[in-house]
């Protein structure tokens, strides 16, 4: 998303290369053949040949297009007018309904852990999607039913009735009373309103991070990578926070971050209490 995104408004190639994710770096001579693309129908055609089809989402991103009624030709338009964040969305969308389907097809101790780790992931972006969609476009009544809701996984607890519903709301009052009728997270959104410290994420931090925790601890489930690689990034993520702390001496914030494996998280420390 990066290189294409970049590459269409004139950015150079080796300064986006240094920002893309390690885990997202397909073959570098492709990645360097981006900007040799003619500006016009045809050279946009070969962009989408070579960059979308030929990658390991080229088929979210074909699906993509054919939902967004769009051939090869019109790959340009669609990357520039369509907000960045919604194609994002959409891909992992896409991928998180695959990804289910797989893990399904696996069936056992594999599918049972890393369903739910996936099911809670799909519910997670359904929220997300929904508050940052607030004073945007895609708040507006004619498109909540429409482009919103199509950037919903179809799974998780809250398919379908739960995402049907956040189609619906407009602000996060309406937000808090669906997610009230979800046990699983009404905790989770009561948490984030009665803390003016803690906001959604950080709630949903703290969950993934338990649940990663013990996917991690299990035995004879592939999950286990999973559950490894994620808390690897919360790891990372705290490392980001503490030295963003101490670059804006904000030192009193520091402690402000989910520990991974620790005895003072949090839910261990509701449990001790």
């Amino acid at each position: 998303m990066l290189l294409l995104k970049g590459t269409l408004s004139g950015r150079d190639i080796n300064e986006l290369i240094a920002q893309c994710h390690p885990l997202g770096m397909f073959k570098e001579s492709t990645m360097r053949s981006i900007p040799t693309f003619e500006s016009n129908a045809r050279g946009y055609e070969d962009l989408y040949q070579t960059v979308l089809v030929d990658t390991p989402v080229g088929p979210y991103f074909a699906k993509f297009l054919q939902e967004s009624s769009e051939r090869g030709d019109q790959v340009r338009n669609v990357l520039e007018e369509v907000e960045i964040e919604i194609i994002k969305s959409s891909l992992i969308k896409y991928w998180i309904e695959d990804f289910s389907a797989f893990v399904e097809s696996l069936g056992g101790a594999t599918a049972e852990i890393m369903g739910e780790l996936l099911r809670v992931r799909a519910d997670t972006n359904a929220i997300n999607i929904t508050l940052n969609s607030f004073g945007t476009p895609l708040n507006e009544p004619a498109m909540r039913a429409s482009d919103r809701k199509r950037l919903y996984p179809a799974t998780g607890h809250l398919y379908p009735a739960g995402t049907s519903m956040l189609a619906d709301v407009s602000d996060e009052d309406e937000l808090g009373r669906v997610l009230e009728l979800f046990p699983q997270y009404s905790g989770l959104w009561n948490v984030h309103v009665a803390s003016s410290d803690k906001s959604i994420d950080d709630a949903f931090y703290e969950r993934d991070v338990q649940m990663l925790e013990l996917a991690f601890e299990g035995q004879m489930h592939f999950a286990v990578f999973y559950a490894y690689v994620k808390l690897k990034e919360q790891e990372i993520r705290n490392l980001v926070w503490i030295t963003e702390c101490i670059l804006q001496q904000q030192k009193d914030e520091i402690g402000k971050f989910v520990p991974v494996f620790s005895m003072h998280a949090p839910w261990r420390l509701r449990k001790r209490g």
